[in-house]
């Protein structure tokens, strides 16, 4: 007779062996008196699971979101009540914008003292609810291994998001049986070819200056392959949105750059000459269709997206297809008609050699750095950033030709995100990891470099150090009369010495003449490196379209604006 694997234990030791029977490796957090009985647990379990313990919370996640980002796993991020669950928030929505895989398990006052006003009680599921996928709080131990098990498969499945699993103390001291089961699988959304589907091949087949919009979709279905396949068998430009920069290489001949508003001015110019756009795993944002009326007003849209509520969310389609990538381009692979559109794959060549980013003249030139850093990088190098103008430099500048090699948060946009993102990233691939940064959100994260240095992780970090808040200062100039409230820092930040405080190494870089040789030595240096790269308050982030504008009125030089 085979022998039970049936064991009794507490709720915590529930909690534990459910993540390992779910593949999880590494859990990121911070204990606190309500989470106390799981981290205990997993300290029973410091075999098979590591703790990533950070200085932060909101770090914590940001590591897990990273993880996730770096390998199409759940990440799964670890917090106790009150200000330890509401400080995930901010990373839980992150997630939630970008559509990461996360599980967050927060500790709660046991059910007795629920709505009582109890030291550290906060209604997380309540306040969460609007910023993820779904959320559980458990009140019986029995219901504890299967709210995880589903957890996982909701984080993972369709359009993957967070979800969040509230446990009271007391749930988590409670005894009852385990039972293992499978690790859940992601299931993806099922595809029948139908009016639509037909209907969306049609408009393609039929189409003389077709263009291809790619989504973080794509690399989050895993079509990265199929996007280039279908591109090529039907000689179709690409354009990428920020979040799928990686999913075709981009020297591939029939990359164009990237969409939206710091995006190329030769996508700009093809949206208006496009007469198809098919749009991929992608939700036409406001930083993508500023005017949603004016948004490639000459073409047909053909939408095809795993979440059936982002279309005709923004933009009207003309077709669309409800699935995943995977098997909706395996559709039209073959039931689009294979034709040449070399006249117009030739135009948009053309196009991206005419519109070309120009370098300023200034001694150190953010384009010029960070060129230099992917020279020194294999091509499978994962960038981390921050948000602002370092953010859309590294976008339109470095050149990604791999998957899940650039985390940044694209939807909510977060400060801070960054160095959270690299450690998890590091932690996940056991690799150096890049994170290019602004002095302004270096600061709102920058309390996780001893966490970096504690874990022996090699994260080399540029500082692009202007002594501003860059993006805001640049919409101030172009729209605000130059009235500069709030945006110059004045930080007393010496980076070198900062570094040496956390254990870590810094350097000092001022001049182009110096990026080859310092970026060589950053990344010749064993472990966590800071290079504080000295740049000009005034260097603005061009192209851009203006917020509510369409591609028609971008701005490629600041004599247009005057």
């Amino acid at each position: 007779m085979q022998e039970s694997t049936t064991k009794t234990l507490r709720g915590a030791e529930i909690i534990a062996e459910t993540l390992i029977e779910q593949g999880v490796t590494h859990v990121f957090g911070y204990p606190g008196g309500y989470i106390i009985d799981t981290f205990d647990a997993l300290y029973l379990y410091r075999d098979k699971i590591k703790q990533i313990l950070t200085s932060h919370e909101q770090g914590a996640c940001h590591a897990a979101d990273g993880y996730a980002r770096a390998t199409g796993k759940v990440g799964v991020v670890m917090s106790t009540s009150g200000p330890g669950a509401t400080n995930l928030v901010t990373g839980i929505a992150t997630a939630n914008m970008d559509s990461v895989p996360l599980v967050a398990i927060t500790g709660n006052v046991p059910i007795s003292s629920l709505g009582k006003d109890s030291f550290q009680e906060v209604d997380i599921k309540g306040v969460t609810m609007p910023v993820t996928k779904h959320n559980f709080i458990v009140t019986d131990v029995s219901e504890l291994a299967d709210t995880i098990r589903e957890a996982f498969k909701i984080a993972l499945s369709g359009r993957p998001g967070p979800v969040l699993i509230d446990v009271p103390k007391n749930v988590q001291q409670a005894v009852y049986e385990f039972t293992p089961a499978p690790q859940v699988k992601r299931e993806p959304r099922e595809f029948t070819p139908d009016g639509n589907a037909e209907k969306a091949a049609e408009i393609i087949s039929n189409a003389k200056r077709p263009l291809i919009y790619a989504g973080g979709g794509v690399i989050i279905s895993g079509a990265c392959e199929k996007l280039r396949e279908f591109a090529e068998q039907n000689d179709i430009p690409v354009a990428s949105s920020m979040m799928a920069l990686g999913a075709i290489p981009s020297p591939h001949p029939l990359f164009m750059g990237m969409i939206g508003m710091h995006g190329s001015a030769a996508v700009a110019k093809a949206l208006g000459e496009a007469d198809a756009i098919i749009a991929l795993g992608a939700r036409f944002s406001d930083r993508v269709a500023g005017n949603p009326n004016k948004f490639a007003h000459n073409a047909k849209i053909v939408h095809i997206d795993a979440d059936a509520a982002e279309v005709d969310k923004v933009v009207r389609s003309a077709a669309h297809i409800i699935s995943d990538l995977c098997p909706a381009l395996d559709y039209l692979l073959g039931a689009v008609k294979r034709k040449s559109n070399k006249a117009w794959s030739e135009r948009c060549r053309e196009l991206r050699k005419i519109h070309t980013l120009r370098d300023s003249d200034k001694p150190l030139c953010p384009r010029k750095l960070i060129r230099g850093i992917a020279a020194a990088s294999p091509d499978n190098r994962i960038v981390t950033t921050d948000v602002g103008q370092h953010q859309m430099w590294t976008a339109q500048s470095y050149p990604f030709s791999a998957p899940r090699t650039f985390l940044t948060s694209g939807g909510l946009g977060t400060m801070g995100y960054g160095l959270g993102a690299a450690i998890g990233a590091a932690v996940a691939t056991n690799d150096t990891v890049t994170m290019i940064t602004g002095d302004g959100s270096f600061h709102m994260n920058l309390n996780e470099i001893p966490t970096a240095v504690k874990n022996k992780l090699n994260i080399k970090i540029f500082v692009l150090d202007n002594n501003v808040l860059g993006m805001v200062r640049q919409w101030q100039t172009l729209f605000y009369g130059k009235r500069y409230s709030s945006t110059t820092l004045n930080l007393p930040t010496d980076y070198v010495m900062l570094a040496k405080a956390f254990g870590a190494k810094g350097f000092v870089l001022e001049r182009n003449e110096d990026i080859e040789s310092t970026v060589k030595a950053a990344f010749e240096t064993e472990g966590t490196v800071i290079v504080d790269c000295r740049i000009i308050s005034d260097e603005f982030v061009l192209p851009m379209i203006p917020p509510g504008k369409s591609a028609d009125d971008i701005i490629t030089e600041l004599e247009e604006q005057k």
